[in-house]
């Protein structure tokens, strides 16, 4: 037989095979950029007597908007995508060259998981995959588009990659699937429930919720030019009259150049954002307390954590803009890991410290006992903070909560009124210690800050 003919008609073959993965990737990845590699890679799986066309995944290198990135995507019409010894190396020797090339990494999972028929060598093949995309953590930065249902083995992809992109109304995303739950439950799960969007908002996972793999495209660009250069050109004197009007947390979502918010929706009472303010990258955590201030307990306290832990990673400055009461008191919140993951919070900022990454608060509304010193205290390491003019700094909210400490001490309650009075309370306190940098008019925090980012990078 002719071999450029058996050439073409195995090419051919291939591309029937992956004909959805393959517009899957050109939706994202710049016009006929497309290079795949070990396209010819099959094993033959017993237990279904046939050759495996391409492992069931795609490997490559394209460009987006002219960077290099290397793609992994799953094709979910060969074999549901299913992980096999094969399959992994396949996506190994991918991770490999992308290491290799120091270019970032972006997969489109679509998978039900373990592929039958394997055994133990596939479990081998997803540990040396998992091995390799932890190590390079910190190095590569990783992408993952749910691109469908993705079950199993599969998902752990998505939690080991930087961030998670989430394709509304078309993303699951479960470590058992629907199937196997409603078995061991005896229920009939809908697959929403288990893994949809609105039901992973407990995972702890690093997620941005798109519209469809455009939107994918342009979030992972964004995310790409935020934290690849440190610098760019920005409006340095911009002011800010809203924030004199109503200090909120939507209000201050203005100071940034361009943002991407991490984990929308998934908790109220915070915003992590992944942006620029001045034209430097910074990690940007945003009480919302609305009228009250927010009360820390085990799951927004988590949150932060990992938070803090991307720009650790990503070695960018940390900025917070505080509006926090310290632990609730509640008994759920005492019998919770809130207290573990307060200490792994606070170590996390000395390793900021050790490694001179910059950490910088505004207290925009309330800094109050332990809120304070996580959040704005020089002495946690915190470079600059500044407060706003009618922000509240102090030990309890208000002279009640004081009463309610001191109860049982025989405290003079006219002198603890005195002390926690309103205007006891004033950011000017602090400051009179050298505790604040700078007292200022809401709507110029953004020159504060970008003249403190200046110095402090």
């Amino acid at each position: 037989m002719d071999k450029i003919q058996l050439l073409q008609e195995r090419k051919a073959k291939l591309v029937a095979a992956g004909k959805q993965i393959r517009e899957d990737i050109a939706a994202i990845v710049d016009e006929d950029s497309f290079v795949e590699l070990s396209a010819f890679s099959f094993s033959k799986n017993e237990f279904y007597s046939e050759e495996i066309a391409g492992e069931g995944v795609i490997t490559g290198f394209a460009t987006l908007d002219g960077y290099p990135f290397y793609i992994v995507g799953q094709n979910f019409s060969v074999q549901h995508g299913g992980l096999s010894e094969a399959h992994c190396n396949k996506i190994v020797k991918c991770l490999q060259a992308a290491e290799k090339n120091n270019a970032p990494v972006i997969y489109l999972l679509n998978s039900q998981g373990l592929q039958i028929g394997e055994g133990v060598s596939a479990l081998e093949g997803m540990g040396k995959l998992f091995k390799q995309c932890s190590s390079l953590n910190g190095r590569v930065r990783q992408y993952a588009i749910v691109n469908g249902e993705v079950y199993g083995s599969s998902a752990l992809l998505a939690a080991i990659a930087d961030f998670a992109i989430l394709v509304e109304k078309k993303s699951v995303l479960a470590v058992n699937s629907p199937f196997v739950l409603s078995a061991k439950s005896g229920k009939n799960l809908d697959k929403e429930a288990v893994g949809g969007v609105k039901a992973l908002d407990k995972t702890g996972i690093s997620s941005v919720v798109v519209s469809d793999l455009s939107a994918a495209r342009e979030a992972i660009l964004s995310l790409s030019s935020i934290l690849n250069e440190k610098v760019v050109d920005s409006e340095l004197n911009a002011h800010l009259p809203a924030l004199n009007e109503a200090a909120t947390a939507e209000n201050l979502l203005q100071i940034f150049d361009e943002a991407v918010e991490i984990n929308k929706g998934v908790d109220d009472s915070i915003k992590t954002v992944i942006g620029r303010i001045g034209g430097i990258s910074v990690a940007a955590l945003i009480f919302d307390g609305k009228e009250k201030g927010v009360e820390l307990n085990a799951k927004n306290m988590a949150r932060i954590k990992d938070f803090l832990t991307l720009a650790y990673l990503f070695e960018i400055p940390f900025v917070t803009f505080v509006d926090t009461l310290g632990i609730e008191p509640t008994l759920c919140a005492n019998n919770s890991r809130v207290l573990m993951e307060t200490a792994e919070y606070a170590n996390l900022l000395d390793l900021m410290e050790t490694a001179n990454i910059p950490k910088l608060s505004v207290v925009y509304k309330k800094a109050i006992g332990l809120g304070y010193s996580l959040f704005a205290s020089k002495s946690a390491g915190f470079d600059y903070a500044c407060a706003f003019a009618n922000a509240k700094i102090a030990l309890f909210d208000g002279v009640q909560g004081a009463k309610i400490e001191f109860s049982g001490e025989g405290a003079d309650e006219t002198a603890l009124a005195q002390r926690y009075a309103e205007e006891n309370s004033d950011p000017i306190h602090a400051a009179k210690n050298g505790y604040i940098d700078a007292i200022i008019e809401p709507q110029f925090v953004k020159q504060y800050l970008i003249s403190a980012l200046q110095m402090l990078i």
